[in-house]
């Protein structure tokens, strides 16, 4: 049976305590003072209710590292965010997609589809490996040096265990496009943002987004000034802005959109993104693609099962199944430079207060 769609709706509609929600805008509404953003779209709700939507600080402050902008942009709840690696839940979510329709196996080799990636030792890597970190691949390699995907090819496992790494899903980009003849933004339009009507969601440029970064070497990767609109990881620019792990840009709605649609089992106002058994191996334990469990940016919602992902920029989801809610937090923490010490402190407090409006 499909479920109601996201509609904005009170605290007292979704069974949330008001005053914890309160909280939670009030918590999010001082991160640009304290230096945490430079600005940030917060998105919340329980069910079929979107009970908060609220925006802070700027979407563009500083014109460089050291100089303010001469006409600062405030940040709206429409402002699209560079979403990091929240791309990888959309990936992962495609993925799955192309499970159900036999396109390939999670247990079968990678290689069986993509030839090239069997070499130096990774012929038995699979794809359920790459969606959990897995397979041995480093976190990343210099794509952003002018290196094409030989550099994936030639990269020889190297870790054991569990190992957080943006190869992976560079990699299963590759299964995907070789297994559809499709690229991987088209995919994403035609099996994810399509059928949802999420119309602020896509791949960069997008001129009116959020700025990111004043960046410049020795701190970032490359030399290429404040960035607005365009892909901020240097192996998603290098590699033409369009990948597994980076390069989508999203507003704080949309995404809660898509959260209503996991939360309801896959199917949400008649369309249908995926069957309730595929939502589970996303969201179950150890979860394809998303994280179960992660207090240091889910605070109290972690726990019961609780799923999202965070973002290098300053972006986090977290849907948990147990309570029915969601929080989408879309900052900018890179802006003007990123910091010496992420904190994502400010993540788990915001989530804190949406456990504890759970009535």
């Amino acid at each position: 049976m499909a479920r109601r769609p996201l509609t904005p709706g009170t605290p007292e509609q979704a069974g949330l305590d008001a005053g914890e929600l309160a909280g939670l805008v009030a918590a999010v509404d001082a991160l640009p003072a304290r230096g945490w953003c430079g600005g940030a779209v917060v998105a919340a709700g329980r069910g079929p209710h979107l009970v908060v939507e609220h925006a802070t600080g700027w979407a563009v402050r500083w014109a460089s590292a050291t100089e303010p902008a001469a006409h600062p942009v405030p940040a709206t709840p429409d402002t699209p965010f560079d979403l990091a690696s929240l791309t990888k839940l959309f990936t992962a979510i495609v993925a799955v997609q192309h499970l159900e329709r036999g396109a390939f196996a999670l247990d079968e080799p990678v290689a069986a589809h993509v030839p090239e990636f069997g070499a130096a030792g990774k012929r038995h890597i699979t794809p359920r490996q790459l969606l959990t970190h897995t397979s041995g691949l480093r976190p990343e390699l210099p794509f952003h040096d002018g290196h094409g995907l030989d550099l994936l090819w030639a990269e020889p496992p190297t870790r054991g265990g569990y190992c957080y790494s943006d190869l992976n899903l560079l990699a299963l980009q590759a299964v995907l496009e070789r297994t559809s003849g499709q690229r991987l933004d088209t995919l994403i339009r035609d099996g994810v943002t399509g059928p949802l009507g999420l119309t602020s969601t896509r791949f960069g440029p997008v001129p009116g987004a959020a700025a990111t970064e004043d960046q410049r070497r020795p701190v970032a990767k490359a030399d290429r000034g404040m960035l607005r609109g365009v892909v901020h990881d240097e192996n998603a620019h290098a590699l033409g802005g369009v990948t597994g792990h980076a390069g989508l840009f999203s507003t704080a709605r949309d995404l809660a959109t898509l959260c209503r649609a996991l939360l309801a089992g896959g199917t949400v106002d008649g369309v249908r993104l995926l069957a309730p058994e595929s939502v589970g191996l996303l969201l179950d334990a150890p979860g394809l693609g998303f994280v179960v469990d992660q207090p240091w940016f889910m605070g109290g919602l972690a726990g019961r099962g609780a799923a999202g992902h965070t973002g290098f920029t300053g972006t986090s989801l977290v849907l948990d199944r147990a309570t029915d809610t969601f929080l989408v937090l879309l900052a900018t923490t890179v802006h003007p430079v990123r910091p010496r010490h992420p904190d994502s402190g400010p993540r788990a407090v915001a989530a804190s207060h949406l456990a504890r409006a759970v009535r």
